[in-house]
């Protein structure tokens, strides 16, 4: 394996100069001089998904998404074939995209579980049920022409079917990365006590509550609009710490399951009032900063017996003044928290409550067919009477008038029968003498063909 000398400088002053990294291959590419061997059309270690067309394998990058003259409407993806199961890490991708100013793309770069199936090629704003970590690329209502947003999911959430997808995030920077003219970076790191975003080299945000669980897939999607964006992949790069011997297999993979669990805590750094998220192993709840001010805080009780100065005395008000202080900041903190939850829930139950009345009103429009129903049924049956009525009315008409026209020529017929006219004595009459003409005729022939007698 052979990799370049700036990629293994920058390598080795990732976590510090006391901590080497090692690369794992099996979720990299581009850290050397091509992305895929020579004529292939696939990265090894990796799985390329695309709709309408898979994502183009060139030497140095790989094309997410093809700019004009290509059609918009695009999506592609690539997916690493193996697990990240590592506790600390570094992710490294290097990027461009290249399109309209404002364009209507987007770049998503996931850590999530069973990416290539769950999530495909779809973004954040297409992609349902998801467990993990997605940070989102794009133009929408950001200062500056792009932004940068975080979300971490438990798979409780289907993104697709929620409005205000915004909102959601637990942190965001802005961070103009289009049409730059070379490759746009973000790191993302998470240590034992940190997890970061940098962008360029410098932070985006950082939390010490966040903390992604092992066995997770690594992978990048891009969708482009109608007018079509570039997003070019030059380089996905994992790193680990030498010190970190948690790799594990794939059977305890499967005992570790990870759960999430939201808490109301203190903002990320470089977000703007965003609640951070904290996502436990093996199902067990940490505490929150808000829980651990509290234990550290609470000072236990004393005898008075053992206060015997008034300095001590001081001391001991001192100190019970202020844990009072902080239990009191940390309780308006979470009637704080509690309050907005209370609004949003509010919200949403107005939200609802629109969406009942108008289905009501369909029940009233479904009220008013249902009488026009009855009143065709009506009409329906008062036709189907006058229908049968008029039938019958018109087979005893018809009835009448043949049978009157039946009897009339029966009468005439049977009259005719019993009495016989002349025609039928004139026909006996000219039959006779056709008769005796023709027996005439008949003997002059017989006559004329005899022999002739000589006296």
């Amino acid at each position: 394996m052979r990799i370049s000398a700036t990629s293994l400088a920058w390598s080795l002053g990732l976590f510090g100069a006391a901590q080497a990294q090692f690369l794992v291959s099996e979720l990299s590419f581009g850290y050397t001089n091509r992305i895929a061997p020579e004529h292939s059309r696939t990265i090894p270690h990796f799985e390329l998904q695309g709709n309408p067309y898979t994502p183009e394998v060139l030497s140095n990058k790989l094309i997410l998404t093809p700019a004009a003259p290509a059609p918009g409407n695009q999506r592609g993806a690539v997916w690493s074939e193996r697990t990240l199961d590592y506790q600390r890490w570094l992710t490294d991708v290097d990027f461009r995209v290249s399109g309209p100013e404002r364009g209507g793309g987007n770049l998503n770069i996931w850590l999530v579980k069973d990416g290539p199936t769950n999530i495909g090629t779809s973004s954040v704003y297409t992609v349902g049920r998801f467990e993990g970590l997605v940070l989102v690329l794009d133009a929408n209502g950001a200062r500056g022409g792009g932004s940068l947003r975080g979300y971490l999911n438990d798979g409780t959430k289907d993104y697709k079917a929620l409005t205000g997808i915004d909102s959601l995030a637990f942190a965001h920077c802005d961070y103009p990365f289009r049409n730059l003219g070379r490759p746009a970076q973000v790191k993302i790191q998470q240590t034992d006590r940190l997890f970061s975003v940098e962008l360029d080299g410098h932070l985006c945000f950082s939390s010490e509550d966040v903390v992604i669980p092992t066995g997770y897939r690594v992978g990048v999607t891009a969708a482009s609009a109608d007018v079509p964006d570039s997003a070019e992949i030059f380089k996905l790069v994992v790193m680990h710490d030498n010190n970190d011997h948690t790799y594990q297999d794939s059977h305890e993979n499967q005992q570790n399951q990870h759960e999430f669990h939201e808490t109301q805590q203190k903002p990320v750094a470089g977000g703007e009032g965003h609640a951070p998220v904290r996502i436990s192993r093996a199902g067990m709840v940490e505490d929150t900063p808000e829980a651990q001010a509290y234990e550290r805080d609470n000072i236990p009780d004393s005898e008075a017996s053992s206060i015997t100065s008034s300095k001590a005395q001081f001391a001991d008000l001192h100190n019970r003044l202020q844990s009072v202080n902080h239990h009191l900041s940390t309780i308006f903190r979470q009637v704080a928290s509690s309050d907005q939850l209370g609004e949003k829930r509010h919200e949403e139950v107005s939200i609802q409550l629109g969406q009942l009345k108008a289905f009501l009103t369909k029940l009233d429009r479904l009220d008013m067919i249902e009488d026009k129903l009855e009143q065709i049924e009506r009409d329906m049956k008062s036709l189907h009477s006058e229908l049968r009525q008029s039938v019958a009315n018109a087979e005893s008409a018809v009835k009448y008038h043949v049978s009157g026209h039946l009897e009339g020529h029966h009468d005439k017929l049977a009259e005719t029968l019993r009495h016989p006219g002349h025609g039928r004595l004139i026909l006996v009459i000219v039959a006779g003498q056709l008769l005796v003409v023709a027996s005439y005729l008949l003997y002059k022939r017989r006559k004329a063909g005899s022999p002739k007698k000589y006296l």
